[in-house]
C-alpha cells in the first residue's frame, strides 16, 4: 500500500510536470507569436508607407499634367477673347461713325448746323471782330 502511495504521487508529480512543461510551452508560444506579429507588423507598415508613397507620387504628377492642360486651355481662351475684343471695338467704331454721319446728314437736311459748321462760323465772326476792332481803332 505504500508503494501505491508513493506510485499515486509520482503519478501526479509527473502529471503537473507534464502540465508545467505543457503550460510553458504554451507561454513560449504565445510569446513568439507576439514576437512574430510585432516584427510582421512593423514591416507591412513599411509596405504600406512605400505604397502610398508611390501613389502619391502617381497622384502629384496627374494633378500636375491636368493643372498645366487647364492653364493652357484658359492661356488659349484669354487670347481668343483678346482677339474677340479687339474686333468687337474695331465693329463699335465702325457703327459709331456710321450712326453720327447719319445723324450728322439728317441734322443738315432739317437745317440743323454741324459742330465743324459752328466752330467755322465761330472763326469768321471771331476774325471779323478782330477787323472791326482794328477799324475803330483807326478812327
Amino acid at each position: 500500500m505504500a508503494k501505491a502511495i508513493l506510485k499515486k504521487k509520482d503519478d501526479v508529480q509527473n502529471s503537473l510536470g507534464e502540465v508545467r512543461g505543457y503550460a510553458r510551452k504554451i507561454w513560449l508560444a504565445g510569446l513568439g507569436a507576439y514576437t512574430r506579429v510585432g516584427q510582421e507588423s512593423a514591416d507591412y507598415v513599411k509596405d504600406l508607407i512605400k505604397a502610398g508613397e508611390a501613389v502619391e507620387k502617381r497622384g502629384k504628377k496627374r494633378i500636375d499634367r491636368e493643372v498645366d492642360a487647364a492653364n493652357n486651355e484658359i492661356d488659349s481662351a484669354k487670347a481668343e477673347l483678346r482677339s474677340v475684343k479687339g474686333k468687337v471695338e474695331v465693329q463699335l467704331d465702325k457703327i459709331e461713325k456710321a450712326f453720327d454721319t447719319r445723324v450728322a446728314s439728317a441734322l443738315n437736311r432739317i437745317g440743323i448746323p454741324s459742330k465743324h459748321d459752328v466752330e467755322t462760323l465761330s472763326a469768321k465772326l471771331d476774325e471779323l471782330t478782330a477787323l472791326l476792332e482794328r477799324v475803330a481803332g483807326k478812327q
